[in-house]
């Protein structure tokens, strides 16, 4: 360990080693934290990058990530979570140290599957995207001789005899911006995408990039190597789920939903049954209306489809006593008789509100966790519709809806983009004849409450919900935290340091 204690680590950034450890506001992230941190920073760290990742998401999609709304927006959530978000003064190191570690935190929880690693890599590509191309050019040479990426510029000799060339197969240079523009001798195999756009000039197995596109190519290097890292911080998962401290945590995160928590009410039962059909269509999101109406055609659902629906039901407000009844209504006109509904189906139902068994209180699923987690199987209704529908099935379906052609287009091509959350902003948005939903979705329960909101005027939702802004932390099976892995008092906590974390991510 470079650094065991706290102490330490302030009387190495008080010697004047900052830039030293950070020389600049970008990198490729090669080397992983060294240091000790707390469970509080580790987890504090995570949320913060986890945020602006969703943001990055959000953004992507909605503008053009070279427009200046788009960049103005990035940068104003990069100053807020305090990360870097440009070439900044000298002072910066928190920032700088606050980027290194995060990304290593959200690299062991997204390595963990394919959907998450793919997720993962897009969400940081853009965010690095950003950030380079804030770069002044003085900086960017910097930053290509600090990664080995110092490709020869051409003389200017040599630019004048290829002069012709060079405009005819760059696109948008005349012969006078040629003169201006620096060009770079590179190899075809780091400019492949280049030359597949017909975007720069090809002789002797080299591409004449000019400085204005060198960004693809630094891009394409970084996506190589972060994916290989991914790869191999996979292979050191046995590692991690040995370590009680951590494997709660990372799970966690890779399930977790950063807004509010939808489970506090403070006031309950103001939904009543009858309303629940004319709800499922005016205001529920397109899973939970899926699983209403399954429910009421076949009159059962699975386990994982009465695990979500119920507690997205107990999160709008039906008290325990209306659950019961609700369910105990609609099973009865199937297969199950009410004896069997009392010894078997009512016991569930009163263990996730907390009144049976451990006592816990169940926390309503959030988009990522319904996306990420128990895909459905034949014969199951839960999940989410855009990420586990087949495209021809959820077509005929947002049309049953009556959802128009060009929006049922709009909401395909999000979800072959794998953007699934924004997709159900898109089909609020047709559902409710709004051109801009105006927050990101991230919960059920959120959707539901930002539809009654705006059908009832803009005035506030029947319930109070807690706006705390941290991800779910009630201790059920499907998202617990081990009290053992979390001190229980703050104190505690900041107290408890993970050290070694450079051992996750570098090969046995």
């Amino acid at each position: 360990m470079e650094f065991s204690s706290r102490a330490r680590q302030r009387h190495a950034r008080l010697a004047g080693d900052r830039r030293e450890q950070y020389p600049h506001s970008l990198q490729f992230y090669l080397e992983p934290p060294t240091e000790s941190i707390s469970l509080v920073e580790f987890e504090s760290f995570a949320i913060d990058r986890l945020r602006l990742l969703k943001v990055i998401e959000n953004l992507g999609v909605s503008y053009v990530r070279t427009s200046d709304v788009y960049k103005i927006k990035l940068e104003a959530e990069l100053r807020k979570l305090k990360f870097p978000y440009r070439a900044l003064a000298e002072d910066d190191y928190e920032a700088r140290r606050k980027d290194h570690i995060s990304h290593f935190i959200l690299r062991l929880a997204y390595c963990q599957s394919e959907d998450l690693r793919r997720w993962f890599l897009q969400q940081e590509m853009d965010l690095f995207r950003y950030r380079f191309n804030e770069l002044t050019e003085s900086l960017m040479q910097k930053f290509l001789e600090h990664v080995n990426l110092s490709f020869e510029a051409i003389g200017e000799d040599l630019k004048n005899q290829l002069a012709n060339e060079l405009s005819a197969s760059t696109p948008g240079f005349s012969l006078p911006k040629v003169k201006e523009q620096m060009f770079y001798k590179v190899g075809l195999a780091d400019a492949v995408d280049l030359f597949r756009a017909r975007r720069v000039f090809i002789k002797d197995g080299f591409a004449y990039v000019p400085f204005k596109e060198i960004d693809v190519i630094v891009l394409n290097n970084y996506r190589t190597k972060l994916s290989k890292a991914l790869a191999l911080t996979a292979r050191s998962l046995p590692s991690i789920q040995s370590d009680e401290r951590l494997q709660p945590l990372l799970n966690h995160l890779s399930h977790s939903y950063v807004g509010p928590d939808y489970s506090i009410q403070k006031s309950t039962g103001k939904i009543s049954l009858e309303q629940i059909d004319a709800l499922s269509v005016k205001s529920f999101p397109l899973c939970m209306r899926q699983l209403h109406r399954a429910l009421r055609d076949s009159h059962h659902l699975r386990h994982g489809g009465r695990m979500q629906y119920g507690l997205f039901l107990k999160g709008i407000g039906l008290t325990l006593e209306q659950a019961l009844e609700f369910w105990k209504k609609e099973f009865i006109r199937g297969k199950v008789d009410a004896d069997k509904f009392d010894k078997g189906y009512a016991y569930s139902i009163r263990h996730s509100y907390g009144k049976e068994g451990k006592r816990t209180d169940y926390t309503p699923y959030s988009c990522m966790k319904i996306i990420m987690s128990n895909p459905p199987s034949q014969g199951d209704y839960h999940g989410c519709p855009f990420r586990h529908s087949d495209p021809e099935l959820l077509k005929q379906k947002l049309q049953s809806y009556k959802i128009p052609p060009s929006g049922i287009a709009q909401i395909l091509e999000l979800v072959k983009g794998m953007h699934y959350q924004l997709a159900c902003q898109k089909y609020f948005e047709l559902t409710h004849d709004i051109d801009d939903i105006g927050f990101s979705l991230n919960h059920p329960n959120q959707y539901f409450t930002e539809s009654q909101k705006l059908l009832n005027g803009g005035r506030e939702p029947k319930k109070e919900f807690s706006n705390s802004g941290n991800f779910q932390q009630k201790n059920n099976s499907q998202e617990s935290i081990n009290s053992s892995s979390t001190p229980s008092s703050s104190d505690a906590k900041a107290d408890t340091e993970l050290e070694g974390l450079e051992a996750y991510f570098t090969e046995d």
